[in-house]
């Protein structure tokens, strides 16, 4: 299998790189999203409710998209994630296996790289879609998601070393609300 990933400015058109996989026949347990959790309230406690209520609303019936929840990440926060990505992060998070999302990024098939490109463009508001396919799919899928005009991640990286950034660290920008509430 290969991976294939695009980052997207925004939810919006990372669900229509969704949909397109998934309407092309990639099977949903092969495509995954991560974003930053903006629609959780500091009221809710439930987090993982909030996050499939925003699933259901925004993502439809069925598919990837309505099974978004709500984890942290260290470095990011809040996410909204779904997909074997997502489920690949949470189990090595809980295994106190040591890489994050850079990591699991890697070992899920992307350049080293890119995933900082990735993990920085999801901490500042992006979505990141990734799906594994076949070799035969990898034309096809690919099509799909270079045609809905993902970033283009070396154009993104050099913008970001541009003004100072040297790649994607956890530690810089832990989210008071996840563990720090006595600093």
């Amino acid at each position: 299998m290969k991976t294939i990933s695009g980052l997207f400015d925004n939810y919006d058109e990372a669900r229509l790189a969704v949909y397109g996989l998934e309407d092309a026949g990639i099977p949903t347990d092969d495509i995954s999203m991560i974003l930053l959790n903006k629609n959780r309230s500091e009221e809710e406690d439930d987090s993982s409710t909030n996050a499939a209520s925003v699933g259901a609303a925004v993502g439809g019936v069925g598919g990837l998209l309505a099974g978004l929840a709500a984890f942290a990440i260290p470095g990011l926060g809040q996410v909204l994630g779904a997909g074997w990505l997502a489920t690949a992060f949470v189990g090595a998070a809980a295994g106190g296996v040591a890489g994050g999302l850079i990591g699991s990024l890697v070992d899920g098939g992307i350049d080293e790289s890119d995933a900082h490109v990735f993990a920085e463009g999801v901490k500042r508001g992006g979505a990141l879609v990734t799906a594994r396919v076949e070799e035969s799919e990898f034309g096809r899928a690919n099509a799909i998601l270079k045609g809905l005009h993902p970033v283009d991640v070396a154009t993104r990286r050099r913008e970001y070393e541009q003004s100072g950034w040297a790649g994607f660290v956890p530690d810089d920008i832990w989210d008071s609300d996840i563990g720090n509430e006595d600093k």
